[in-house]
């Protein structure tokens, strides 16, 4: 991309400084000349704990330099579940910032972390880069990299950790790189665009479509490491003049209310993903900003996208169409539904394997190339694909296969201005029964389910509990954390 675009080409920037392809370069490889002193070399696998800045690519590449593999630790996830990634990954090292730490409120985090690992911060290694590492990093980034295996690990990311203890997945080189040519397939990026990248870079979505691809493509990315920093975002799309902007519903919630239009005024490419896109959400962009939310879908496991919605090809209510190269079955559910059943895909964007916990980086690949996305799905005869929630996100009542993801979607219809969640609990005689949590203050139980009865839902399906709670337990990517909800409302009935 540098050859192609240009060395003195601007790509990337955050609050406090600005790359050109060659300051990018060279700042990689004087990382790498530090990293490789510091690192031991049996060491091959190497934690990130680092925010959504230009450190965290420079730390990134810096690594690859050195035939390591990044593993990008979530610092939103809580001390249990980054001590369980750090086991899975069996880390040594850790790359991370005091400065970072101290802004994010971190430091009990790093603390328990310096029990048992070595963190490498960087305000420690910055000192020791001498004028013989500078030479050298600028002699390397103006030679070409040497040749590597494109189906050796680029990076490990982890699963949510919303369902179960959290999973590392192994993406290749050539998995993030065949999504990344899968998305501009489809979607139009040009070196002119200007795109914002406030999503943590743990989460794939942010990886893959919100670095990579710019970084390859040529567009100048903007990062900012705090996606809730609602009245600032929209300053920073005014201010950069940004074109594209990827999201999630959660915090584009958050921009609606505190944006004017002149704020956003020159986007013209918005997408939504990592959770389900409400019509409300979609309906109050629309008629206040005149800005139509495209709604896209992927997991972790598929690096990331696998289906979105396009300017062409637009489809309310759907995900949209699959990525190129994309090949996807249905397995039927247990209901015997015969139009839905549970997504399975296999295509060059799938990873390479788990490595699962206590594994000790055992790779486990999926079965024949397929993975199985746990979400259930149909695809209409246009090939526009809607989902239907989770396949562990369906409870049994007297019999009935019910959607939990769909009576949070008629309650978020019903009561539109608040956020909610649903969850099924143990019921002594109907197998289950299902709690709403939800933001909602003072929340009528009566009023609502006869307003789901008025939207066709069944009197098994509606909530029988309802818990107010002032804010709902979100991850740090902006999805509902639903073993904490499923924690509150077992605890609320018990």
């Amino acid at each position: 991309a540098a050859r192609r675009f240009g060395g003195s080409h601007v790509v990337l920037s955050d609050p406090d400084r600005s790359f050109t392809y060659r300051k990018l370069l060279q700042s990689v490889y004087a990382l790498t000349g530090l990293l490789g002193r510091a690192l031991p070399a049996s060491q091959r696998a190497v934690g990130l704990l680092l925010p959504t800045a230009t450190v965290t690519p420079v730390a990134f590449f810096a690594l690859h330099a050195l035939r390591r593999i990044p593993v990008m630790l979530n610092y939103t996830a809580g001390s249990a579940n980054i001590a369980s990634a750090c086991r899975t990954a069996d880390l040594t090292h850790i790359v991370t910032s005091r400065r970072f730490i101290d802004l994010a409120g971190l430091q009990e985090v790093a603390a328990l972390l310096e029990q048992q690992y070595t963190l490498l911060w960087l305000e420690d290694l910055l000192p020791k880069l001498g004028l013989g590492l500078k030479l050298a990093a600028v002699w390397r980034a103006r030679r070409p990299a040497p040749d590597g295996d494109p189906n050796s690990p680029a990076a490990v990311l982890f699963t949510s950790g919303s369902e179960s203890e959290p999973k590392g997945v192994v993406l290749s080189h050539a998995n993030l790189h065949s999504n990344r040519c899968q998305v501009r397939a489809v979607l139009d990026f040009t070196p002119r665009d200007r795109m914002l990248l406030c999503l943590p870079l743990y989460h794939s979505f942010a990886l893959g479509v919100g670095m990579l691809l710019p970084l390859a493509a040529g567009l100048h990315c903007v990062l900012y490491p705090n996606p809730t920093h609602y009245k600032h975002i929209p300053e920073l799309i005014r201010t950069h003049a940004i074109t594209i902007f990827f999201s999630t519903d959660t915090f584009l919630n958050g921009y609606d209310k505190a944006a004017t239009a002149a704020d956003l005024a020159s986007l013209r490419l918005l997408v939504a993903g990592a959770e389900a896109l409400k019509p409300s959400t979609r309906k109050a962009w629309l008629e206040r900003f005149g800005i139509e939310v495209r709604e896209g879908y992927g997991v972790t496991e598929t690096s990331p996208a696998l289906s979105a919605n396009t300017p062409e090809f637009d489809r309310p209510g759907s995900v949209g169409r699959l990525m190129p190269c994309i090949e996807a079955r249905l397995q039927p559910l247990e209901d015997g539904a015969e139009q839905h059943g549970r997504l399975f895909v296999r295509g060059p964007n799938v990873m390479t394997g788990y490595w699962l916990p206590g594994s000790r980086r055992a790779l486990t690949p999926p079965a024949d190339g397929w993975h199985d996305t746990g979400d259930v799905g149909v695809f209409d005869a246009d090939g526009f694909l809607t989902l239907h929630g989770r396949a562990k996100r369906f409870a049994k009542i007297g019999g009935e296969m019910v959607s939990l993801a769909q009576i949070e979607q008629r309650v978020s219809d019903i009561w539109p201005e608040h956020r909610h969640v649903v969850c099924a609990v143990a019921h002594p005689t109907r197998g289950q029964q299902l709690v709403l949590i939800t933001e909602r203050p003072d929340p009528d139980l009566n009023g609502l389910r006869e307003a789901l009865g008025a939207h066709g839902i069944a009197e098994l399906a509606r909530p029988r509990q309802l818990v107010p709670v002032g804010t709902l337990p979100i991850l740090g990517s902006g999805k509902p954390d639903l073993r904490q909800a499923q924690a509150l409302a077992e605890s609320v009935l018990h």
